[in-house]
C-alpha cells in the first residue's frame, strides 16, 4: 500500500532520527521517477527531514528556510499528503508550530509526523519487521548523527566522479584524433 522506501523514511525519521539518512532515502525514490511524474510531496518531506536536521545542529537560517519551504508544499499538496496516509492540516499545524519555536531561537526535539490508522499499521509492522521499537528521541550525543554530511564515508561517490571524469576525458581524447 505504501512505498518501502516511504516506510524507511518514516523508520529513519521515527526511530533513528537519522534526518540526512531520510533526505537520502527519499530523494533516490523521488528521482527513480521519470522526471515529469515526480512528486512534490517528496520533496515536502524531504525538506521537513532536512529543516530538522539544521535545527538540531544549530543551523537556525537553514532550518527556517527548509521548514517553509516545506510548510508550502505540504499546504498546497494537501490530498497528496492525506494519499501518504499523513493528517495534512495537523502536519502543517505542527510544521507552523516548530517554524515559530525555530525563529524564537527555540532548541531542536524531536518530531513525529501524524500518522492514518492505516499507515500506522504499516508502518508499525515495517518496524517489526526491521526489528525496530517504534520511536526514540534524537541522541544529542550521537557526533556522527548530528554531523553526518561531513562525517560519511564518501569514498564510493568520489570514486564515480573521478570515472565519469576520466570517461569525459577519453571521449575528449578520442574525438579530436
Amino acid at each position: 500500500m505504501y512505498p518501502q522506501p516511504y516506510l524507511d523514511y518514516l523508520i529513519q525519521f521515527h526511530v533513528e532520527r537519522d534526518y540526512f539518512e531520510c533526505h537520502e532515502i527519499l530523494e533516490e525514490y523521488w528521482k527513480s521517477a521519470p522526471s515529469q511524474e515526480r512528486q512534490p510531496v517528496w520533496v515536502g518531506l524531504i525538506q521537513i527531514s532536512v529543516a530538522l536536521y539544521h535545527q538540531r545542529r544549530g543551523n537556525q537560517s537553514g532550518a527556517i528556510k527548509m521548514l517553509t519551504s516545506a510548510i508550502s508544499i505540504v499546504k498546497k499538496h494537501h490530498l497528496d499528503i492525506e494519499k501518504l496516509g499523513l493528517d495534512s492540516a495537523n502536519l502543517a499545524s505542527l510544521l507552523e508550530e516548530r517554524l515559530t519555536e525555530m525563529k524564537n531561537d527555540q532548541p531542536y526535539r524531536s518530531l513525529s509526523l501524524p500518522m492514518s490508522a492505516a499507515l500506522k499499521q504499516a508502518y508499525q509492522e515495517a518496524c517489526t519487521m526491521q526489528n525496530h521499537p517504534e520511536h526514540r528521541d534524537s541522541d544529542m550525543q550521537d557526533a556522527y548523527l548530528l554531523n553526518k554530511h561531513s562525517l560519511r564515508d564518501r569514498s564510493d561517490v568520489l570514486a564515480e566522479r573521478q570515472h565519469q571524469l576520466e570517461m569525459r576525458e577519453a571521449r575528449r581524447n578520442n574525438q579530436s584524433n
